[in-house]
């Protein structure tokens, strides 16, 4: 089974579009799907168009967090609920798209994977929009890969599938965005074995809603030095 975990913050226009997406995206034959929608503590009514559609589909599992607390929280929610046997992040926004799950899955299935990727470097259509965001993304996934000897494209991609063994040898501390290099570091710790997998991407306009900031940039790159220089918490408590 594969366990989508979707976070979502303030959606209320797309959500019904991005689950109409999720739930009719092609798999691979003999894969089933969960579906879990963690609301971080929206204020602009997602939470009454959740409630709604979870009377309407009886294969959606709703979560609410009591406050905003980041895509991190919301995430470290939606793992301990999943049960699949692979567990992967979708964005509650239009940017993605859920046609891509069959080549995103198709390493893990294979078992040439343990975790995957989604790039939006490699060769995938994408929107162009923000030149600075790319060189922000490009130097932020440098440096991680500095610290980590990984080569990747795009550390920052939402697009991000684990074998449930892998994920449960992991906790995630962070909150916010900082959750893309922390788990990044984790996983280099672990030397699974990483693919990725280029994929389509259509970037919103921060009229159109897009919520990441320059705030966040500084936080990924306390991140990376944090996670790879110092001490993380493992599943028994540890440091």
């Amino acid at each position: 089974m594969l366990s989508i975990v979707i976070p979502i913050y303030n959606e209320r226009q797309l959500l019904p579009q991005v689950i109409e997406r999720v739930r009719h995206a092609p798999l691979p034959d003999g894969v089933e799907r969960q579906i879990i929608l963690v609301d971080d503590g929206s204020t602009d009514g997602t939470i009454d168009v959740l409630r709604k559609l979870a009377t309407e589909f009886d294969d959606l599992k709703v979560c609410f967090q009591p406050a905003n607390r980041g895509k991190g929280a919301a995430l470290r929610r939606g793992f301990k609920e999943a049960t699949g046997d692979i567990v992967m992040v979708q964005d509650a926004d239009l940017e993605y798209d859920p046609n891509d799950y069959p080549k995103l899955l198709q390493p893990l299935l294979d078992d040439l994977a343990d975790v995957v990727y989604g790039t939006r470097f490699l060769g995938g259509t994408h929107r162009v929009l923000y030149y600075w965001h790319s060189v922000g993304n490009r130097i932020l996934t440098t440096l991680s890969n500095m610290f980590t000897n990984l080569n990747l494209t795009d550390m920052e991609c939402c697009y991000k599938l684990f074998k449930r063994q892998v994920l449960e040898q992991l906790v995630i501390e962070e909150n916010r965005f900082g959750f893309e290099p922390e788990i990044t570091a984790k996983i280099a710790r672990l030397q699974v074995r990483l693919y990725e997998t280029p994929i389509t991407y259509r970037g919103r306009t921060y009229a159109e809603g897009k919520k990441i900031t320059w705030h966040d940039g500084v936080s990924a790159l306390r991140c990376i030095l944090r996670y790879n220089l110092g001490r993380h918490r493992t599943p028994g408590g540890n440091e």
